[in-house]
Formats: C-alpha cells, structure tokens, sequence
C-alpha cells in the first residue's frame, strides 16, 4: 500500500506538470501527448489491480466469516465515501470551470478586437505609404525642372519634405545623389534591384512597409523623375521614412497576439480533450489511492481492536497468556496495554488463588497427618526402648550390639517423625499475623545475631532509609530463619573464610556450591515504592527449574531429608501480610546461586513513630 500510495503521489504531480504544460506550451504538450496519456493510463490501471486485489481479499474474509473483516469493512466504506464524494464534487466543479473558461478564451469580442488592431495597424502603415508617396511625387517634380539635380538640391527637398532619407539613382541603378537625417550617413546607401527599378521606371510610383519588430519598421517608396527636356537621362528617386517605435511595437504585439489566438482555436477541441482527460485521470488517481490509503487506515484502526477482540476471547476461555500491544503512544496502544496488564494482573490473581487453595488443602492434610501419626508414635518409642531394657542383659554380646543399634534406629526414626508431624502442625496452625510497625533492618539484625558463630559468611547492604514495614515481628523472624537456614543448607561444605570447616546446622554435606571460594549468604533490604523488599541470595547451585515452578507447595523439595514446607510457610506468611515473594537464579557474572525476594508494605506514616 505504501508503494501505491507513493506511485499516486508521483503520478499527481506528473499531472500537474501535465496540465501546466498543456496550457503554456500547446507545441510542447502536442509532441508528448501520446506518452502522457499511455503513462497516465497505466498508472490509473496498476491501481486498478492493487484495489480489486484487496477488495477480492475482503470479500473472501467477508464471506469465511473471518474475525474483523466486518469491522474491516466498514471502515473501509467510510474512508472511501470521505475520499470519493469531495473528489467527485471537485471534479465536477473543475469540468465546468475548465470548460468555460476555454470557451471564454475564443470570445467573439476578443477576435473582434484583434482584427480591428490589426485593421488598425495596417491603416496607420497605409497612410504613412501614401503620405511619403505624396512628398516623393512633390520631390520628383522639383527635380525634374533641374539640368542635373545634385546632392545640395536633394538635401534642401528632402529637408523641406521632412523625410529621413533620398536616394537619387540613374534607370540602370547607378548612384546619382543621396541625402539622410542621420548624423552618422551609410557610405554607400541601400539601392533599390534592377526589378523594382524596372517597375519604378515604368510606374507612377509605389511604397511598402520593410522591417521586422526587432530591427524596426520602415516604409520604403520609389518614384520616376520624369524630365521634359528632350534625350533627359531618366532617374529614380527612392525615400525611406522610418516608422515610430512606439506603432511598431503595438502592431507587432497585436499581431503576435493574433497568431496565437488563431493557433488556440485551431485547438479549441483538443483543449477541451485534453482538460478532460486530464481531470478524469486526476480523479481516478486520487479515488484508487484514497481507497488504497482507506485499506491502510482500516487495517491500523482495526488492529488493536481486533487484538483486544482475541484477547477478550481468550479471557473469556480461560486463556490468561500475556498478548502482543500496540507499540504506539496513542489511545489504542494505551488501551492494549492496558489490556495486556490487566490478564497480567488476572493471571497473578488466579495463580495466587489457587496457591491459597494448596495451601488450605495442605493445611487440612497437614492437620490430620499431625493427628493421625503422632498418637502412634509415642508407643512405638516407648515400645523399642523398653524392648531394649528387658532383653539386653539376657542376650549374648553380639545380640545385644545388634538389638542396642536396631533399637536405636527405632528411637531416631519416631524423632524425625515427631519434628515432620510438628512442621505440619506448625503450617496447619499458623495463626493471622497481626500487623505492627516494624523496622525491617534492626529484626534482620537480631536474628543474624543468632548465626554470628554459625560458620559460614553472610554479608548485608540494608537501607539506611529503609521505612518500617507493617507486619508481625514474629512471623516475619520465623521467615528470615527458613530463608537463612535454605541459604545455608544451599551452599553445603563450603564455609566463611575463617571457619571451622564444619557443616553449618541442618546443611546437606552431598550438596556443592556453584562456583569455587567461600560460600557467600547475601541479606539486602531497599525501599521500593509502596513496598519494601527484602533479599537473601546465595552462591549456591540455586534451583532447578522443575522446582522453580512448584516451590511453595508443601512436601517440595531437593532435601533427602526435608520436609518442603519451609518455602510453603513463607509463602503462607508474607502472602497473608499482603505481600509478595519471587525466587529466581542468579545469573553466573553475580556468582550464581539462588535468590529469593520478599516484598512487604510500607506502614503508614502516622504508625512510623511506634516501630520497634
């Protein structure tokens, strides 16, 4: 389309140097009149196909019933009935007016005109001819009564007749006298041929106009000098009497005029053919294109409409995917950003739905397991220990060994029980949080008091201007001890430069750290807004992917011996502080590992004064 629509541009002004070209220099237009026309009407057919090709294109959409092209087509009748109803008006009002006006162009009146400036010019042209003939005709009398006229007579007549120059010439045209009012005289003067002196010589006189516009008019007679003496030699006399500039100029302008006028009407029809066609194929360039531009316009329009249309589908199905926007900064794109942001903030609110629904289905499960396996295990403890006292001293040492370790495995397994039954309680009773100022670094302070001689390194870049956050100060310790603890747990064997080389509490020694050197723990808070956010990130091998997407449901984990529910009671806490918690790797220029963020609202600031 946008090829087409430059091709029209190109083409509206191939017109106009058309149509000036037409109406300044008809010999100009008449030689490329054949080309024009041919390229004109190429151009308007190239259209032609490009419009019926999309037309045909709609039509197909139309019928299918494919999704907007009823939207498409309305649009596209719209745009072009704005485009084709002023074009048409302009066409016609241009059809007239060109066509008067050529008409006016051959008024009678103006032809009237002409003819009578050149009647005008001939008349003025005829009486200086027969003027300077009736002072040629005084002359050549004078001269005649002379013997031999010579150059002082001629120049006394010529004076006295008020003519510019005399020529007195013998029958076979040899110079006899000449006089002129020019100050600077010709050295020799035009003389007449043997033709005129022969029609001269044998006439009673005769005068005609000589000369062009550019070098100027001049009227020219010649006459017999008859003498009455007998055996005279007979002599010529030739008068030269030029004519003003000022008549010479308006006779050349109104015959130039004349010349032109006639040259027009000899092409009055092919004016008016040419104006036509012209004008028709002006309009036809100009409806293709504006319905070449109205295909352009209804498919931008309909865009993000037609996004907006899939993606309320889409909603409407279920599908809560992000979808393509509109990268303008106009209102469209504005509203299928707003669209996009709004599934966006639909799909959090479903997936945080359904966790909250894991997450009280986990906590009735864990409410029963709690119930259901803690009653038993009590009598199996007790059962295995005093197994132990009433047979160990009545069986042989090797026995005894062998029932002494038995019995202890007993005893460690019902206490691992006990401590998953107790996590279940603890994520099955997890009571309402009860909000409070609180001052987020001085609590992270505390609690990494408790890990000062722990054995590995942890390091912190807390916000000095960190505001207090509104949250329970014990809930909110009970989630920096899992994180903390995950973190150590993550980086396995390797301790803060320094350290004892033991395997922090709780730590899997089967787990390596991504990266060599000592395994780092990162504490970071910073305000964010609304929120403030707290970070603890390790260098360690970070999560795996499947876990990535199932972290916060209880019983997921990569621990041979955990239970999973740390990151699910964390979860549970923040989101029923009105919070958020994402978990990501780090990437390998940071060192690697895992990264856990926890982001909580900011207290109001009429309740800043009372944090801890």
């Amino acid at each position: 389309m946008i090829i087409a629509l430059t091709l029209a541009a190109a083409l509206g002004g191939m017109l106009v140097i058309l149509l000036t070209s037409a109406s300044a220099d008809t010999a100009l237009f008449a030689r490329h009149t054949p080309l024009l026309i041919i390229l004109n009407a190429l151009a308007a057919l190239l259209l032609l196909g490009l419009v019926i090709t999309q037309l045909r294109r709609l039509w197909r959409d139309y019928r299918n019933g494919v999704f907007g092209a009823r939207l498409k087509t309305r649009l596209l009748m719209m745009l072009a009935m704005m485009a084709v109803l002023p074009g048409a008006l302009v066409y016609a009002v241009s059809m007239q007016f060109a066509v008067k006006s050529i008409d006016s162009w051959f008024d009678v009146r103006i032809e009237a005109a002409l003819d009578g400036g050149l009647d005008l010019a001939r008349s003025v042209f005829e009486t200086m001819q027969t003027e300077l003939l009736v002072k040629g005709r005084s002359m050549a009398y004078d001269l005649a009564e002379v013997p031999a006229p010579g150059a002082v007579l001629l120049n006394r007549l010529r004076e006295q007749a008020g003519v510019n120059a005399a020529v007195l010439v013998t029958a076979n045209g040899q110079l006899v006298a000449s006089s002129s009012a020019s100050e600077l005289p010709e050295l020799m003067p035009a003389l007449p041929d043997p033709v005129e002196l022969r029609q001269a010589r044998t006439g009673t006189g005769s005068a005609r106009v000589e000369g062009d516009a550019a070098s100027g008019f001049v009227v020219r007679a010649l006459l017999p000098v008859r003498a009455y003496r007998f055996a005279a030699e007979p002599l010529i006399l030739q008068l030269e009497q030029p004519v003003p500039a000022a008549i010479a100029q308006s006779a050349a302008l109104v015959e130039a005029a004349q010349r032109d006028y006639q040259q027009l009407q000899l092409g009055r029809a092919g004016l008016k053919r040419l104006y036509t066609l012209t004008l028709t194929f002006a309009l036809l360039l100009a409806l293709f294109a504006a319905i070449a531009l109205a295909f352009f316009l209804a498919s931008r329009l309909a865009k993000p409409l037609l996004m907006l249309a899939e993606g309320t589908r889409a909603v409407a199905a279920g599908d809560l995917t992000p979808r393509a926007v509109l990268e303008t900064d106009d209102e469209l794109g504005v509203l299928t950003r707003s669209f996009n942001e709004m599934t966006q903030q639909l799909s959090q609110a479903r997936v945080e739905r359904e966790a909250a629904q894991r997450a009280a289905v986990w906590g009735e499960v864990a409410r029963r397991l709690a119930h259901e396996i803690k009653n038993p295990l009590t009598p199996i403890q007790l059962s295995a220990e005093r197994l132990q006292m009433k047979l160990s001293g009545k069986l042989a040492p090797e026995d005894a060994a062998m029932l002494e370790r038995a019995t202890k495995t007993i005893v460690d397994q019902v206490e691992a029980m006990k401590a998953m039954v107790n996590d279940f309680r603890d994520y099955a009773r997890l009571p309402p949080p009860n909000p409070q100022p609180l001052d987020l670094n001085r609590l992270i302070a505390e609690v990494l008091e408790l890990y000062a001689h722990s054995g590995f390194n942890i390091e912190t870049e807390l916000d000095p201007l960190l505001p207090p956050v509104l949250a329970d100060a014990d809930q909110i310790r009970q989630v920096l001890h899992n994180l903390i603890k995950n973190a150590a747990e993550a980086c396995g064997d390797k301790v803060g430069a320094g350290g004892n080389g033991n395997v922090p509490p709780g730590a899997d020694p089967s787990r390596k750290v991504s990266a060599s050197g000592t395994a780092r723990i990162l504490v970071k808070t910073r305000h964010a807004g609304r929120k403030a956010e707290l970070v603890v990130a390790d260098n360690g091998p970070g999560f795996p992917p499947e876990i990535l997407q199932h972290a916060f449901e209880p019983y997921v984990t990569t621990k041979p011996k955990g239970t999973g529910l740390g990151l699910a009671i964390v979860h549970k806490i923040v989101v029923d502080h009105g919070g958020t918690v994402t978990l990501a790797n780090r990437p390998a220029a940071e060192g690697g590992g895992a990264r856990v963020c926890v982001q909580l609202p900011i207290a109001p600031s009429g309740e800043n004064a009372d944090a801890l």
